[in-house]
């Protein structure tokens, strides 16, 4: 996999990283730990501007984000209650992540919008809640720029400033990655299982 995302980062260059952290953002097949940290070693290699990794990782976040939140606030909370209630749990999401979803961005607002993109299985999740109780566009677009930014560049740096152990690196990055992927795959057949436990209970 890391050499598919190489390839797909050397042929496609930023636009390349774009799509990837676009489609990473939609439903994570390969998480954003694996995709910017490759961009920040082909930048320190000189195969992409380092400005231009950060650029391209930030807006693929930002568009994967916007989709689902646009969605969301077209959609409205009437009408896709019962669609997650019935469908929610082949995507991870149930009624009850939701309603705490929804409580934690009414309590908080900007903050948990910024600081929800630092933790891995909110990061997209918490668009949904966003726009379903109708938070402002500029305060969505604004603390959402802010909290991807960031981790966003400490993904990239990391990939940048580690570039002259890549060699030691790239034999263990390989099989994390694959943890990764086999923990994000694990956590959604939880998440299935447990919902269809607390159906039948």
């Amino acid at each position: 996999m890391i050499e598919w995302v190489t390839g797909v980062v050397a042929a496609g260059g930023w636009p390349g990283v774009m799509a990837l952290m676009f489609l990473e953002n939609l439903f994570p097949p390969i998480p954003s730990e694996v995709i910017m940290p490759l961009a920040g070693f082909a930048a320190a290699r000189g195969e992409m501007s380092l400005g231009l990794a950060l650029f391209a990782g930030i807006v693929g976040t930002l568009l994967g984000n916007v989709f689902w939140y646009e969605l969301s606030r077209a959609i409205g909370a009437d009408r896709i209650r019962p669609l997650v209630g019935r469908y929610g749990r082949w995507f991870a999401v149930s009624e009850d992540d939701m309603r705490k979803a929804e409580r934690t961005l009414e309590k908080y607002g900007p903050v948990a919008l910024s600081f929800g993109r630092l933790l891995p299985g909110i990061r997209t999740i918490i668009s949904i809640p966003a726009g379903l109780i109708r938070i402002p566009r500029h305060v969505f677009y604004l603390y959402t720029a802010l909290g991807s930014t960031v981790w966003t560049a400490f993904l990239t740096f990391a990939g940048y400033f580690l570039e002259d152990q890549y060699d030691q690196i790239e034999g263990w990055l390989e099989p994390l990655s694959y943890v990764v992927i086999a923990g994000i795959i694990g956590t959604y057949l939880w998440h299935i299982w447990s919902t269809r436990g607390r159906r039948k209970g």
